[in-house]
């Protein structure tokens, strides 16, 4: 090697050998130990046993295969050998909690495996890492089971989870069952369908509507074509509703509801809320072909061969929906359910 790829080793890996470092070896000797690693340095650096996977392993040997040359952590400083401590382990680790922050901003489904539990929720591992589901983050047949303390049928299964929280300085990784299920059912979901569900929830600035295990927010402006203040003048919690989805954001699992286009005229459901839920289907069959009319005589053009445009057509999406101060119903849940700071630790196994 001459000396301008030394160079370029040297900015690549870490040859002054610090700890955190991360540098690249050669391994040439296996032991019950451990193994020996050529580093560059003045001795070999010694990779423990404990150290050579995130998972422990029989033969190290089919792990750090002899010859090959592979990336390292060091772990342990230069002693008066010169010999330096490295790990395999913590670079999965570092890579580990890298991986899962890419996951949490993208919104992706993985997989928990569980190992236990607490009062607070269920404990597990993910990627190498301990990892934590709220109860208020489980679905109900899990969230039973933890409830009558019949865990143990759970020990070993994985659930799908997304993540809540995942943080390496704080070692946190906490995980929701309820989020994953809620992203997969979305993927169902059709954007200007009429969907009947139930106020489970009521803010000032609109109601939450279950509609068979998704929750969305009827804002309190697209309930009517006329002004209404909150919507406990109108709805209340139970109440069985019929609403057009207005709207999926599936990087957040959130839906949008909407009801104004069943009127006939601005503030009619208001008045006659029992009978626009009577004959909603009626309406919004009628509210589509009003919409398709109306684009059909902007364009000049007949209606019938127009296809039906999506909803949002004839229901003003352009108006504000919730700002982003208000709290969403996850969020809701959250509060009223804390994690256990001594719960939730990811600690590296």
């Amino acid at each position: 090697m001459d000396d301008f790829e030394q160079a370029l080793k040297q900015e690549e890996y870490n040859y002054h050998f610090e700890r955190g470092g991360v540098v690249e070896g050669t391994v040439i000797e296996h032991t019950t130990d451990g193994a020996y690693v050529e580093i560059g340095g003045k001795s070999p650096g010694f990779i423990p046993r404990d150290e050579v996977s995130l998972n422990r392993v029989a033969d190290i040997a089919t792990v750090l295969p002899k010859g090959e040359k592979m990336e390292f952590v060091v772990v342990r400083e230069q002693d008066a050998e010169g010999q330096v401590v490295l790990s395999r382990r913590q670079l999965a680790i570092k890579q580990a909690w890298q991986e899962l922050e890419e996951i949490q901003e993208k919104g992706e489904v993985i997989e928990m495996r569980v190992t236990g539990s607490n009062r607070g929720g269920l404990m597990g591992q993910v990627y190498g890492l301990r990892a934590f589901i709220p109860r208020s983050h489980l679905l109900e047949s899990e969230k039973q089971l933890l409830e009558n303390d019949q865990v143990d049928s759970l020990v070993g299964q994985r659930l799908n989870v997304t993540c809540l929280e995942v943080s390496q300085e704080r070692r946190k990784l906490v995980l929701s069952q309820r989020e994953a299920a809620r992203s997969a059912a979305i993927q169902h979901v059709v954007i200007g369908e009429l969907v009947s569900g139930t106020v489970v929830n009521l803010q000032p600035y609109g109601a939450f509507v279950d509609i068979g295990g998704l929750t969305g927010l009827l804002h309190v402006k697209q309930i009517s074509a006329k002004t209404l203040q909150t919507p406990h003048e109108l709805l209340s919690v139970g109440q069985p509703i019929k609403v057009v989805i207005l709207d999926v954001d599936e990087m957040k699992n959130r839906l949008s509801f909407a009801t104004k286009m069943l009127e006939s005229y601005a503030g009619e459901i208001l008045e006659k809320f029992d009978a626009v839920m009577a004959n909603a289907e009626e309406r919004f069959a009628a509210s589509k072909t009003a919409a398709v009319q109306a684009s059909a005589a902007e364009s000049g053009q007949s209606s019938e061969p127009t296809p039906a445009p999506a909803v949002t057509e004839a229901v003003e999406v352009s108006e504000p929906e919730a700002s982003a101060d208000e709290p969403d119903e996850t969020d809701a849940a959250d509060a009223t359910e804390p994690v256990a700071s001594e719960a939730v630790a990811a600690e590296e196994e």
